[in-house]
């Protein structure tokens, strides 16, 4: 059974980053009959910061953890699950300070664990989570994918560079871009979005 894994991130009731996301993984899932879609609203239910007792814990066999330490680390064994399961996943972000929305470097600060989606070797790290596709959809209200600002567009680098240390090289961005330029401008590029997963679906 194949998994899509929908992950949205958006704190604004007016978000367009989501509803794209959402549209995507729905098309995905009704391209490929018997796959399902595990979604995490990362806003809506944020996750727990990683904290002290946390990252003692998951440097300690599972069986040698205490009570506390379990529960500590429920969650991200959940999380880490998810990600391994899926074959697709879909990442909604806004860009927020030339990066993405806190609640989603959450979820990569839970799925990030060594031994589990990445691991040490003698020539350097190597990524467990392999084999996956993953489509980022970021919205944004100037234009960050060419021209003059490209370089404050930190989110997708970001996203690269840790998906990446986790096995995962096929990403692709989908992006909302220039919704701050008027409703034209913005109508232009949400048309140009929504075509985008069209094509992706059809594609699948």
């Amino acid at each position: 059974m194949s998994s899509i894994l929908l992950l949205t991130s958006s704190p604004r009731a007016e978000s367009l980053s989501t509803p794209i996301a959402v549209d995507l993984a729905e098309k995905l899932k009704s391209q490929n009959p018997g796959s399902v879609v595990v979604r995490r609203d990362l806003a809506a239910n944020p996750l727990p910061h990683i904290d002290d007792l946390f990252t003692g814990a998951i440097r300690k066999p599972a069986e040698a953890r205490t009570a506390e330490e379990t529960a500590a680390v429920k969650t991200s064994d959940e999380l880490v699950n998810e990600l391994l399961a899926a074959d697709t996943i879909v990442i909604s972000t806004g860009l927020i300070n030339f990066n993405i929305y806190s609640s989603l470097k959450t979820w990569i600060d839970n799925v990030a664990r060594a031994g589990l989606t990445f691991k040490y070797t003698e020539s350097g790290p190597v990524g467990l989570a392999t084999g996956k596709k993953v489509y980022v959809v970021l919205a944004s209200g100037g234009v960050y994918s060419q021209g003059p600002a490209a370089p404050l567009n930190h989110a997708v680098p970001y996203l690269k560079s840790v998906l990446g240390f986790l096995g995962i090289s096929d990403i692709e961005t989908i992006y909302v871009e220039g919704l701050a330029f008027g409703p034209e401008a913005a109508e232009k590029a949400i048309d140009a979005a929504k075509s985008r997963v069209q094509e992706i679906a059809l594609a699948a």
